[in-house]
C-alpha cells in the first residue's frame, strides 16, 4: 500500500511473500544494512520480537536479530508493536524516534473491534449449533471483553460476563449482561456452551476445567501465556482456540490500511517537529 502512494520502499526478509516478490515497485535489498541505509524510516512487525533475541518474521526463512538491527541503525524512525521496556530503554538514544503502534489510541480501538469481529468468526467456525441462545461467558471487563460481549449479545446470546472488581461487576449489570463474581465462577462453569478469555493471566486450570460440560468451546483471547491452559484443556478431551492476532487473521486488508494511516500520522507529527525545530533554532541565531 506504502508503494502504491509513490513512496520508495524497500523490503528486506519477504522473500516467501509472493505479494512482496511480485511487487515491481517495492525494491529487495540483499542486506539488513543495505535496507537501513536507504530508508528513513524503519518499520518492523506487530509484534516486534517473540523471543526477545530475533525479529518476528513470517516471510523468511533466516533469523534477523535484534541487535544487528540496533548495531547499523542511523538514526532513523523505528516503528514496530510491542516492544518490552527493558529494550526500550537500550536503544531510545539509538533513533530520532521510535514509535509503538500497538499503543496508539487509534490502533488499539480499531484492534479491539477486529479482534471482537474475529472471535464470532471463531465462535461460529467451531460450534455446531448457531449462536442465538448460546450461553457465553466472557472472562474480564476490559476494553476487548465489553466489545466482545457487545457483538455476542447483538446475535442474541445469553451474555454472562465474569469480572473481580465490585466497579466492573456493576458495569457489568448496566450493560445489561449477567453478572459473575469470579470467586463464585467455578460453581457455574458447567452452565456455559462457550467461554471466552480476555485476562492476560491463566486463571483457567484443571480445577476450573473439570467444572465445565464436555461440549464446551473455550476461545483464549489472551497473549502468552493466555488465561487458560490449552494443553490441559486438549488432554482431557475439550475443544480450545488460542485465538492471537486475530486482526491480522480476520481482516488483514483493513489492519494494513490502519497500520498505514497510522504511520502516515507518524510522518506528519516527525514533519511538524522539524519545522518547530527549525523555527526554534532561527529564533536562537537571531539572539545570538
Amino acid at each position: 500500500m506504502l508503494a502504491e502512494d509513490e513512496n520508495k520502499v524497500y523490503s528486506y526478509g519477504q522473500e516467501l511473500s509472493e505479494v512482496i516478490e511480485n511487487n515491481d515497485k517495492i525494491e529487495k535489498v540483499r542486506s539488513l544494512k543495505e535496507g537501513i541505509e536507504k530508508s528513513d524510516i524503519i518499520i518492523c512487525p506487530l509484534p516486534f520480537t517473540k523471543d526477545g533475541k530475533t525479529l518476528n518474521t513470517s516471510y523468511t526463512g533466516k533469523s534477523i536479530l535484534i541487535e544487528d538491527l540496533d548495531k547499523i541503525n542511523k538514526k532513523k524512525i523505528l516503528i514496530g508493536g510491542n516492544f518490552k521496556t527493558d529494550y526500550l530503554n537500550t536503544i531510545k538514544e539509538k533513533y530520532l524516534k521510535i514509535y509503538d503502534i500497538m499503543k496508539i489510541e487509534e490502533f488499539s480501538i480499531f484492534n479491539t473491534i477486529a479482534t471482537a469481529e474475529g472471535t464470532v468468526q471463531v465462535a461460529i467456525e467451531n460450534t455446531e449449533k448457531v449462536l442465538q441462545g448460546a450461553k457465553v461467558l466472557v472472562l474480564g471487563f476490559g476494553r476487548v471483553a465489553k466489545i466482545v460481549a457487545e457483538k455476542f449479545k447483538n446475535l442474541s446470546a445469553t451474555v454472562t460476563c465474569c469480572a473481580r472488581k465490585k466497579t466492573d461487576l456493576a458495569w457489568i449489570n448496566a450493560y445489561g449482561y449477567n453478572e459473575l463474581d469470579i470467586k463464585d465462577m467455578i460453581y457455574y462453569l458447567k452452565d456455559f456452551d462457550i467461554i471466552i478469555n480476555t485476562v492476560p493471566e491463566t486463571i483457567i486450570n484443571e480445577k476450573e476445567l473439570k467444572h465445565m460440560n464436555s461440549n464446551v468451546l473455550l476461545i483464549d483471547l489472551a497473549s502468552y501465556p493466555g488465561g487458560i491452559n490449552g494443553k490441559k484443556a486438549q488432554s482431557m478431551g475439550l475443544k480450545y482456540v488460542w485465538a492471537l492476532a486475530l486482526p491480522g487473521k480476520v481482516a488483514p486488508t483493513s489492519s494494513a490500511e490502519f497500520i498505514k494511516k497510522i504511520i502516515y500520522n507518524i510522518i506528519e507529527e516527525s514533519a511538524k517537529n522539524v519545522e518547530l525545530r527549525d523555527e526554534k533554532m532561527e529564533k536562537i541565531s537571531k539572539k545570538v
